[in-house]
């Protein structure tokens, strides 16, 4: 092939890739996909809302801050930060808020390139952004507001850092570049501590055979972290929000199985989880590492195993496996970071074995060609979804709002658990009626609900007994509307409540009778389970 074919051909490439990254932008207010393998992920019901709501109260409310209610941004401040700048320009908008996000993909899509590109040849690179661009699955995750596409880009800069740092001119103020983005990438996600192997790998490999200064490489990243994450904490202390913070992990705590052998069970579910990212490449990644692993005598396998990129990506991904494993409850979103360093294992291993013995090549032709298949049937889905987008939450969460506004009834306040996402799309105000931190002031939903006195409450397909016996102890519940709105067949009615206070004050007792069932003076059609 003569070098002008070769560049119009990686030309052709190029815009490509660009035209599948460019549908990510597109129709923002749309919903995640319906019907999608990903139905049940939590996300799009909630997650866009609960951690961008400092930022949405600051500009709408004028105070980020709701006593008794969940407040994420002291545990994951990086967020709502960066969209408090952005509502700043562009006011408070579901748009602007999946824009932020598409944009960390937009650099997570550079920054991957500039990753592989130290390793492996440019058709290597460019083979993982087709890969990226073109999956189905990350064109749901990336589109949401959420902190997976943020947490990728300070991941990837400091990869991108890590693996530079024996060129680099002052590798010692690069490490502490280094130890920032940690503490970026802690502040983003706290699942973050979970890449730190892969992050020191990628630091720590280079300088195998100039063990003093990867000493001092290390210790500068270190200290650099932590000051920056101890400076994060004592301010959050002084603020009195240590309870807040604290919050975030005790309900990120999930029942484990009883049985004595239940981390198996939950690393099963785990691994198998990985097939929500992708069918073709996770499985096809794994067997490039098993390959790598059997072949360890031999110089493919070898450089493969001690390359930093390929390294780090591998044990990024045995991280947040580890990760779902010992929380036992794998959520479709979390494999978001896993699929792109499984995409990362695809490209570097098809790369290294086309460039080895004549075996070795037919293995990388092989893994070429499931990737090529794996590409051609993404793409097909990416640009269905991307044609074919749907508006029914957003359109749920105007209809919901629009008749609060028409049918007046106490406080213009919603509880809700998906509150925060319909403040963020109407700007209705809202509480969480399943999430808060528990303080003398506020011990429980009940005596939240009974000091903010919302006169609204919506909630999904049925009603939560213990919910409803809280909501019970100073309401009676009249359901009057309801929306239907995404797939999952556990939610996708959004049924709106109106409050009514007791008469005279009165607070029902949980003790003296059952409030977990409709009582006298309440009118519900749905289901309490």
């Amino acid at each position: 092939m003569s070098n002008a074919t070769k560049r119009w051909a990686y030309a052709v490439w190029i815009a490509l890739i660009c035209a599948f990254a460019a549908l990510h932008a597109l129709h923002l207010r749309a919903d995640f996909p319906n019907h999608s393998p990903w139905l049940n992920d939590w996300a799009k019901y909630t997650d866009e809302g609960w951690y961008g709501n400092a930022a949405i109260r600051a500009h709408l409310f004028g105070h980020w801050y709701l006593p008794g209610d969940f407040n994420p941004a002291p545990a994951v401040p990086i967020w709502p930060f960066m969209e408090w700048l952005l509502f700043f320009l562009t006011g408070v908008t579901v748009e602007a808020a999946r824009g932020l996000a598409v944009a960390f993909f937009f650099a997570n899509l550079a920054l991957s390139y500039l990753l592989l590109r130290a390793r492996i040849p440019r058709w290597g690179a460019l083979l993982a952004l087709t890969l990226l661009v073109s999956s189905p699955f990350l064109y749901g995750f990336s589109r949401l507001a959420i902190l997976e596409p943020m947490l990728m880009a300070f991941t990837l800069a400091a990869l991108n850092l890590a693996i530079r740092l024996p060129n680099a001119r002052r590798p010692l103020l690069n490490s502490a570049a280094i130890g920032l983005l940690f503490t970026l990438m802690l502040l983003t996600k706290t699942t973050a501590v979970f890449l730190l192997p892969a992050l020191g790998w990628a630091m720590l490999l280079p300088f195998w055979r100039n063990r003093r200064l990867a000493l001092r490489c290390a210790s500068m990243a270190a200290g650099a972290s932590a000051i920056t994450f101890a400076f994060w904490m004592a301010l959050v202390v002084h603020a009195g929000l240590l309870p807040d913070y604290k919050y975030l992990f005790f309900i990120n705590t999930y029942p484990k199985p009883a049985q004595f052998y239940w981390p198996l069970l939950s690393l099963w579910w785990a691994l198998h989880g990985g097939l929500w990212a992708d069918h073709i490449l996770v499985p096809l990644a794994g067997l490039l590492v098993v390959f790598a692993l059997l072949a360890h005598h031999i110089p493919w396998g070898r450089s493969l195993l001690f390359d930093p990129v390929f390294g780090s990506s591998v044990l990024a991904t045995l991280g947040y496996i580890l990760f779902m494993t010992y929380q036992n409850h794998p959520q479709p979103r979390y494999y978001a970071v896993i699929a792109f360093f499984c995409m990362f294992i695809v490209a570097q291993g098809a790369s290294s074995l086309l460039q080895s013995s004549a075996t070795a090549r037919r293995l990388g032709q092989g893994g070429a060609s499931l990737a090529v298949i794996a590409v051609c049937s993404n793409a097909a889905w990416t640009l269905s979804y991307a044609t074919h987008p749907e508006y029914t939450f957003a359109d749920a969460a105007w209809q919901l709002t629009h008749y609060i506004d028409q049918h007046p009834n106490g406080r213009r306040l919603l509880a809700a658990i998906s509150g925060d996402q319909i403040t963020l799309i109407t700007h209705l105000p809202a509480l969480c009626d399943d999430f808060g931190t528990p303080s003398p002031a506020y011990p429980d939903l009940e005596a939240k609900l009974a000091f903010y006195q919302p006169g609204w409450y919506a909630t999904w397909n049925n009603l939560d007994p213990g919910t409803l016996a809280d909501i019970h102890t100073h309401f009676s519940l009249e359901q009057v509307a309801s929306f239907p709105a995404f797939d999952d067949p556990d939610r996708n009615v959004l049924v709106l409540f109106k409050l009514h206070p007791l008469p005279a004050g009165q607070v029902r007792n949980e003790d003296a009778e059952n409030l977990q069932v409709a009582l006298p003076g309440d009118k519900i059609q749905i289901p309490i389970e």
